[in-house]
């Protein structure tokens, strides 16, 4: 039992350090791709989908909230809070594709877009305003693109992650 719980620290702060690691090199190659404003590639969310996955949503919940104190920490309040939208949102809908049997392509999509949909709403309340919904339309197609391209990464990095043994051999 004790080296269990061990092991699942040792990994919750690995995959903490890995979509850390993620959402930086998003942050450097993002501006490089010409994105519209608030058009991410959501690269960290791999990590947070893997966790509720295989990890459970305990796992995925602990490493969403770190992710979003991160951002507070890092980049302000507006970031943290932001984050911590769209991340609540986007894990719970992804919770619940899950339990409806979604493949890991309609997760990652439906989580984007719950992402984007969470990110917006908390920006309304920032301003006080619907006004920042105006801008949903821009964020849902992105939310399709980037939650296929999150997929894709996913579905790249798990014979990876099953070799070292972190993934079930499904």
């Amino acid at each position: 039992m004790r080296n269990h719980k061990a092991k699942s620290v040792a990994l919750g702060g690995v995959l903490f350090a890995l979509a850390i690691a993620l959402s930086l090199m998003e942050s450097a190659i993002t501006p490089l791709l010409g994105l519209m404003p608030g058009v991410k590639l959501g690269l960290s969310n791999i990590v947070v989908m893997y966790a509720l996955v295989y990890l459970g949503f305990r796992q995925a919940f602990l490493l969403m909230v770190l992710k979003a104190l991160f951002s507070l920490s890092f980049f302000g309040v507006t970031a943290g809070f932001l984050s911590g939208c769209g991340g609540i949102f986007s894990l719970l809908v992804m919770a619940l594709a899950q339990r409806l049997g979604a493949t890991h392509y309609i997760l990652s999509v439906c989580g984007a877009l719950a992402h984007n949909a969470g990110q917006l709403l908390g920006a309304s309340v920032i301003l006080s305003s619907a006004l920042a919904l105006t801008y949903m339309p821009v964020l849902m197609v992105s939310g399709l693109v980037m939650g296929g391209i999150t997929a894709t990464g996913m579905k790249v990095l798990l014979p990876a992650l099953k070799r070292v043994g972190v993934a079930p051999q499904k």
